[in-house]
């Protein structure tokens, strides 16, 4: 049985783990060079100081997942919107544990009082598009090749939330 909680720094290298096989292997995330240690201590340091939570999804005592919400963009005026990120181990996608992960970003930010959420979201990746949607997200842009990965361009997908 899959649970969802807050992260703590003793979870990171199993994060870690996860981040770096969905950068080497995914457009998930459109970074070329595996993230270190350091790299995420930083990255759970900044999401404490601002007040955003981190959590993680377990399967028998194994971290299979995290997701967090972040700044989206940083002048003051968008002080109400979050980004949303996902990430699950490829031997337990298809599992829901996206869904737990993200429907728990969303009820953090409403109890954070935030108005919305953005996904950005490699355009290929139907399966993310598809989860987001289904927890109520709708496609707000179509970016063409505004990213570069793998030798090829690549399209972004903005879905939003609005939270009630």
């Amino acid at each position: 049985m899959i649970t969802i909680r807050t992260a703590t720094e003793s979870d990171l290298p199993a994060m870690l783990v996860i981040y770096n096989d969905i950068i080497v292997n995914t457009t998930a995330v459109w970074d070329y060079e595996p993230h270190t240690l350091e790299m995420r201590k930083q990255w759970f340091a900044t999401k404490q100081e601002q007040g955003f939570p981190v959590f993680v999804a377990v399967d028998n005592h194994k971290i299979v997942g995290f997701a967090s919400i972040g700044t989206f963009r940083t002048w003051v005026g968008y002080r109400f919107t979050v980004e949303n990120s996902v990430y699950v181990d490829r031997f337990c996608r298809g599992k829901g544990t996206g869904k737990l992960l993200l429907q728990k970003t969303i009820d953090a930010a409403k109890e954070l009082n935030l108005h919305s959420i953005i996904a950005g979201i490699d355009a290929d990746n139907e399966i993310s598009i598809e989860l987001h949607k289904k927890l109520g997200f709708k496609e707000a842009a179509h970016l063409k090749e505004v990213g570069y990965k793998f030798d090829r361009w690549l399209d972004l997908k903005l879905l939003e939330l609005i939270l009630k």
